[in-house]
This record gives C-alpha cells, sequence and structure tokens, in this order.
C-alpha cells in the first residue's frame, strides 16, 4: 500500500506511544513496512538523482560504488565483498576518546576484557601461541581485521600477532583514530608485516597531528587509507583541510553511511531517518553528503578511490559472507540493531514538509483510522 504520508504520521505516533512490551497486529506490521518502503523508495529517488551527477562512478561487481583508480581500492575491502569475508581480531576493550557516532558510545568504561594474554578470533578466545594451531586447521582466510576501540592503547602486544598472519600470507587491516600513533610504533606496525591501516579522521574532526600520521604511515605501511562514518561535521572538516589530507597521499577514502543503535541514537534524534531493507537505520543526509562527496573527488580527479561503504553494501557484504560460509541461499547476517523499533526516531521525517512521499494513495479498507484498532 502507498500510504499517505499524513496516514504515516498519524499511526507512527501513535506506535511510539506504546507499551515496549506491547506487540503490534498483523495489519499494524503492515502499515510500518508500507511507512518504511515509502521513505526508503524516497530516499533512494534522491540518491538516484545524485549518483547520476558523478561522472565517473565505478561499480564492484554491482556490490558497492567508488570513484578512482580501481587498483587503489581497499583489498580489505575486497576480501570482505568478494573474498570469504573478514575475520574479526578483537584485543583491546578501551579507547582514549569518545565519539558521538561509536556504536559503544555511553559504555566505553564498561566494555568487557577479552582476556590477560587472550585474542579472540571468530568467537574464540586464543593464546598467542594458538594461532599455529588455527591455522594449521581452518582454511586461510583472505583477510582479518583488527577491531575493537583503539588498539594503540596497547599497539606493542599486536606486533608478534600480526607477525603470525603477515608470515602466514594474509592481508590484514588495523582501525584507529589515529591519535596515539607515534613514527615507531607505526614503523613497527610495517615491519610486522601489517598490510593496511584505516584512519577514523571523523573522530578528530582532521585533527592536524593524525594527518601528520597518515603520511608516516605511508612511510612503512603497504596501504593507508581513511574510513570515517560520513556525517556533517566530518564532511566539512575534510573539505577544511582537503589540501593537507590529500598531500598525506591516503590511497582510499572509506565512506561509510553512519548507522545507529541503541547506545548512539539518542546522539541524532531530531535528524531524518530511514530504515535500510528492515535492517540499519541512518540518518538521510550521510548517504546524501557521501555521493556529494564522491562528486567533487571525481571532478577533482584525487589520486585515491573514494567509497559508498553504505548500508547496501553491508547487505552485500553479508550475502558474500554467507555465501563462502556455504549457509542457504539468501541467508544473510544483515538485520535491525534494535530490539524493538525506535518509532520516534521516524517522527522528525515524517514531520518534514520537504520530504515528499513519491506517490501516495488512501488506505485500503480495513486499515484507516476506526478501522482498524488503535
Amino acid at each position: 500500500m502507498k500510504i499517505s504520508k499524513k496516514d504515516a504520521l498519524l499511526w507512527f505516533e501513535f506506535f511510539s506511544m506504546l507499551p515496549e512490551d506491547e506487540e503490534l497486529t498483523v495489519k499494524q506490521q503492515e502499515i510500518v513496512y508500507a511507512v518504511f518502503a515509502q521513505i526508503e523508495a524516497a530516499v533512494e529517488y534522491r540518491n538516484d538523482i545524485l549518483m547520476s551527477e558523478i561522472k565517473g562512478l565505478k561499480t564492484l561487481q554491482n556490490r558497492t560504488y567508488f570513484v578512482g583508480d580501481e587498483s587503489k581500492f581497499s583489498k580489505g575491502c575486497r576480501s570482505c565483498l568478494l573474498g570469504n569475508g573478514l575475520s574479526a581480531v578483537r584485543k583491546t576493550n578501551k579507547c582514549n576518546i569518545e565519539c558521538k557516532f561509536c556504536y559503544n558510545f555511553g559504555e566505553l568504561d564498561d566494555i568487557p576484557p577479552v582476556g590477560e594474554g587472550m585474542w579472540e578470533i571468530g568467537g574464540t578466545k586464543f593464546y598467542e601461541k594458538d594461532i599455529d594451531l588455527l591455522l594449521s586447521i581452518y582454511p586461510k582466510p583472505t583477510g582479518i581485521s583488527y577491531v575493537y576501540l583503539e588498539p594503540f592503547m596497547e599497539i606493542e602486544k599486536y606486533y608478534p600477532v600480526i607477525k603470525k598472519f603477515s608470515n602466514a600470507g594474509i592481508h590484514q587491516h588495523l582501525y584507529t583514530n589515529g591519535t596515539l600513533a607515534t613514527e615507531e610504533s607505526l614503523k613497527a606496525l610495517g615491519e610486522a608485516g601489517l598490510s593496511e591501516l584505516r584512519f577514523n579522521l571523523g573522530s578528530t574532526n582532521c585533527s592536524d597531528k593524525v594527518i601528520r600520521n597518515i603520511g608516516i604511515a605511508k612511510k612503512y605501511i603497504k596501504d593507508v587509507g581513511i574510513e570515517s562514518p560520513m556525517t556533517p561535521e566530518f564532511f566539512e572538516s575534510f573539505l577544511r583541510k582537503k589540501q593537507a589530507i590529500l598531500e598525506a597521499k591516503p590511497d582510499f577514502i572509506n565512506c561509510a553511511e553512519l548507522h545507529l543503535n541503541e547506545n548512539n541514537i539518542g546522539n541524532y534524534y531530531g535528524e531524518n531517518m530511514y530504515i535500510s531493507r528492515h535492517g540499519y537505520i541512518s540518518p538521510v543526509w550521510s548517504r546524501e553528503l557521501t555521493f556529494k562527496f564522491m562528486k567533487i573527488a571525481d571532478e577533482e580527479k584525487w589520486d585515491l578511490v573514494v567509497h559508498d561503504c553504505s548500508n547496501y553494501t553491508k547487505f552485500a557484504r553479508g550475502l558474500n559472507l554467507s555465501s563462502k560460509e556455504g549457509k542457504w541461499f539468501g541467508a544473510s547476517d544483515y538485520g535491525c540493531e534494535f530490539s524493538r523499533i525506535p518509532f520516534e526516531a521516524f517522527l522528525p521525517i515524517l514531520r518534514d514538509d520537504s520530504f515528499k512521499f513519491l506517490s501516495e494513495e488512501v488506505l485500503p479498507e480495513g486499515y484507516r483510522p476506526g478501522e482498524l484498532d488503535f
């Protein structure tokens, strides 16, 4: 059903007032999904217009979009989208800064430790000495990624583990906000065999110190890039410092579409939101800013790749990983990160007169106010 924006707002105002434990009826669920479809269709229509304005837009086997020299496309992202996925390696449970877009916002002091001398790989705890056993039993992954807060809090613990995976010929990338990196530690990472280092420039609004560390990292590590959630703050600060950032010679910029969970969504209340395929909830402006960013990069011929790491890309990632794991046709781990739909998060977009549904129809009989129990 092509529910009208007026009816959508009426229903979502009602749903947002329901007790958390009250289940929706089947017809109410149909209304919810109709509203989500209307919002998503309008968002995709706007994005299609922005994409059409990027002359050099390319795809990676229709799984994601990018502009620039394809040879600089992150090998970690290739592993994620085309290989057998990325095995997450976790160690550090602390961070030295708190970003409002962080998935662990508000709980950084409560993250459980992995364990003294231990590493979490594939959800299992390992000692460093166990990695040889792991590599002798499992097929070698195309890539692994070091995730879980800020590794430079204890970066010296990473060198021997990186060395083991490097000797096995496995591509490895590591994320950092870059504030604690030094030339000594960046050199040590390169000597240990780290394949790729990603700086979250959005964490510091493109701090001069972190920009300098990108340039230093390029001396020792083969592939160095930027990966940040695309927010208005990052967009604006990047353009202000564009020259210095490009002179640091990053190989790629991954513009991650900001998606929200129960920890960080409160930092974005009041923004226009949509939900992608009943999964990730994101501010509408995040991917719009990515396409505007890509257009600038394409027109100015930046010597790097700018990648649209969107909700669509995450959806493709989940399908690729499940297929490589031999799961049933269509299986994916992509899904909503909320136990209950936060209906109130969608009220701003339904109240925004400038946001239009593409087409509207009168609700069918049995779904109109007065016909369907509130």
